[in-house]
């Protein structure tokens, strides 16, 4: 209670208030523009958090964060563009309402889903978190070893069309983490005579160049569009006639937060998984499924409250047990490490006032973003969606650059982290997610420390590699790896027949 209070007194000051407010109106710009992603809005803003406490840099990345997830809706109902892949869902209804001229009750829907969403997302988060950090604290080396090992499996099978390329970019990814002096040991590896690359690959500016350079490639590219804005007629009454009408629909709201919420939980679905998936059972518990995607508000609201959702959900097993829920999660692991914070038990022990406060900041972005969203919503997205890329593109590309380099104040990072960048737009050409080699540029230092500490704890064994396969906790891990890895084979095989099925008729 002592750690609660303390965190909340950190969050509620002037100065944490205003870093929120301008996160909130940050999010949103971000999430409105199609081809910016929540993912590159919260990278770009890490390297400024390094002067921040850490309370006031986690509820900076925290209102980004909510806010970018809410602001792709705005794309998606008044463009049929989605502004973040986690508002794919929105566009099947919400553009629909906007071309019938109810553009402003779409929009008052997504804001009131996406608001009761997060909070449902955040509150599992505080009251789930804290007893699973305590059930952390019975991990040893083999059983990190394979938390690792699940956390690798399951995102390089979610995270790509192909589980071979996920499970290549997994590979990749914990290669490049064996660059620099061995956790243990102390051993100098593939650092190419370069002093400068003892310390590793620094994450955050890999996170940058692997998720900001290659959406900065993506709009070059496609070049310059105008946007072709649905008009949004405003009326009075409609904020409350329409937030009632959300309000009527419990069971949507619930069952969408409840799926948003453990898709967030698992390592490397998030919310692009989510929003579809509270659709499809949105549609399927609906008494009239025939009018999804005609402009039905049951629609919006599924998907808005699903992706929300998983941003509480995904901090989950990134607070307790160092493992990134979703990309935006893996990002937020880097500035952890960057405040001196580890991920895992220790969160919610020794910096419990910094954990509670950071998520009791959730909780107030999330208010913000109400606010925000009814009051100034439309207009941002106005804003933004006309922001030519002549403007746009060179200020990310300084943004990264002079991030990258703020970090440890080295050139060699600005290099690597364009390096990065290329090879993440080259290998996204190739239908490589950069989510797998992120989380095995972050889970092979967490892999190799538990493996070999685990070998040396079971020197003493008479067959010391059964240590990893005896005990309890490691095996219920290896059965979920098992599964992980299995389960996409199965649900593609039995896809497989069943479009062969339908061939035959």
């Amino acid at each position: 209670m002592d750690a609660l209070l303390s965190g909340i007194s950190q969050v509620l000051t002037l100065n944490n208030l205003l870093l929120m407010l301008g996160g909130t109106l940050a999010g949103l710009m971000a999430g409105a523009l199609p081809g910016l992603t929540a993912t590159m809005a919260v990278a770009l803003i890490v390297p400024f958090t390094f002067t921040m406490s850490p309370v006031s840099g986690l509820a900076t990345m925290g209102a980004i964060y909510m806010a970018a997830i809410y602001g792709g809706s705005f794309s998606a109902i008044l463009v049929n563009t989605p502004g973040t892949p986690s508002s794919i869902g929105t566009t099947f209804d919400g553009y629909p309402m906007a071309k019938a001229g109810r553009g402003q009750e779409a929009i008052v829907v997504a804001t009131v889903a996406s608001v009761i969403g997060g909070l449902f997302g955040v509150a599992v988060l505080a009251f789930l978190a804290p007893p699973l950090a305590k059930v952390a604290l019975k991990f040893g080396p083999p059983e990190y070893f394979w938390v690792s090992v699940f956390g690798l499996s399951i995102i390089a099978s979610l995270a790509s069309k192909s589980l071979l390329k996920g499970l290549i970019g997994g590979v990749f990814g914990l290669l490049v983490s064996t660059i620099g002096i061995a956790p243990i040991g102390g051993d100098v590896r593939f650092t190419f005579g370069q002093p400068s690359m003892q310390g590793g690959i620094e994450l955050v500016g890999a996170l940058i160049g692997l998720f900001c350079i290659p959406e900065v490639l993506s709009l070059v590219r496609q070049g310059s569009k105008a946007y072709e804005t649905v008009r949004v007629e405003k009326r009075r009454g409609v904020i409350r006639e329409t937030a009632a009408k959300v309000l009527a629909m419990p069971g949507n709201l619930l069952r969408s937060s409840v799926i948003g919420t453990v898709v967030g939980i698992i390592p490397g679905a998030g919310g692009n998984i989510a929003n579809l998936v509270a659709y499809n059972e949105a549609q399927r518990a609906s008494k009239y499924p025939e009018k999804f995607g005609t402009g039905i508000i049951d629609g919006v609201v599924a998907t808005e409250a699903a992706n929300n959702a998983t941003v509480g959900g995904g901090l989950v097993p990134l607070l307790t047990l160092g493992v990134p829920g979703t990309p935006v999660d893996a990002v937020i692991y880097g500035a952890l490490l960057i405040q001196g914070l580890r991920p895992g038990p220790e969160l919610f022990t020794v910096h419990a006032d910094i954990t509670y406060g950071f998520i009791f900041s959730l909780f107030i972005a999330i208010l913000m973003m109400l606010v925000v969203g009814l009051v100034m919503g439309t207009a941002l997205h106005r804003l933004v969606s006309r922001l030519p890329l002549r403007y746009l593109v060179p200020s990310i590309v300084f943004l990264s650059i002079l991030g990258s380099y703020a970090i440890r104040n080295n050139m060699t990072d600005v290099g690597v982290m364009l390096a990065c960048g290329f090879a993440g737009y080259l290998l996204k050409q190739l239908g490589f997610h950069p989510g797998p080699i992120v989380l095995g540029l972050i889970l092979g230092p967490l892999a190799e420390e538990g493996f070999v500490q685990a070998t040396l704890m079971a020197k003493a064994l008479p067959v010391p590699w059964l240590i990893f396969f005896t005990r309890p906790i490691s095996i219920v891990l290896i059965v979920m790896t098992i599964v992980s890895l299995v389960w996409p084979l199965l649900s593609g095989g039995r896809k497989l027949r069943k479009e062969a099925g339908i061939g035959a008729q």
